[in-house]
């Protein structure tokens, strides 16, 4: 199986349709965590909704568009990282994060949402990587600030999550200034 090391014990690799058991273990042992910003959790319901879920990025990646990487931390699914949105012909994308408690505070989502903007940025060509966040989720706000990106504005009460409206802080990152992609 592809997969890329991001430490001596974590590594990224492609979530597909056949991890919807894993995948929803996961998600099960970290539902509330992970949805207090992220909605996903709440269409992955039971295995069969994780496969849906799964597939249906599968298939968007098969046409060129957003994709889903799991991060696995010593043999064990604990998050991942994701192009929610991937227009190559625009040149525009959107990078986003998840994980369980066990895994918060190693740097495993900065080091993999560096592999995913250097394949955005480097070799696709893309020009802007957007990071779309709660402005009440500090943990992801700090990724987009190590990551070198700039706070760009608030979009106010745009996000229904559980019933409530949240606003969402929109950050950038622009081809020119990321390092790698000047090499």
């Amino acid at each position: 199986m592809f997969s890329i090391p991001l430490t001596d014990d974590a590594e990224l690799f492609p979530l597909e349709a056949r991890h919807a058991e894993e995948f929803f273990a996961h998600i099960e042992r970290g539902r509330e965590f992970i949805g207090r910003h992220v909605g996903f959790p709440d269409r992955a319901t039971d295995l069969a909704s994780a496969r849906t879920l799964l597939a249906t990025y599968a298939e968007k990646a098969g046409r060129d568009g957003a994709r889903f990487f799991g991060i696995r931390l010593e043999g064990t699914l604990v998050g991942g990282v994701l192009f929610p949105a991937f227009d190559a012909a625009a040149g525009n994308c959107e990078v986003g994060c998840w994980l369980e408690p066990a895994a918060v505070g190693r740097g495993l989502v900065t080091k993999a949402c560096r592999v995913l903007i250097d394949y955005a940025l480097v070799e696709r060509g893309m020009h802007r990587v957007e990071w779309h966040v709660s402005c009440a989720n500090e943990k992801s706000i700090a990724v987009a600030e190590r990551l070198g990106m700039t706070r760009e504005g608030v979009m106010r009460q745009n996000y229904l999550h559980r019933g409530v409206r949240t606003d969402t802080e929109i950050w950038s990152l622009l081809a020119h200034e990321w390092p790698a992609a000047g090499a």
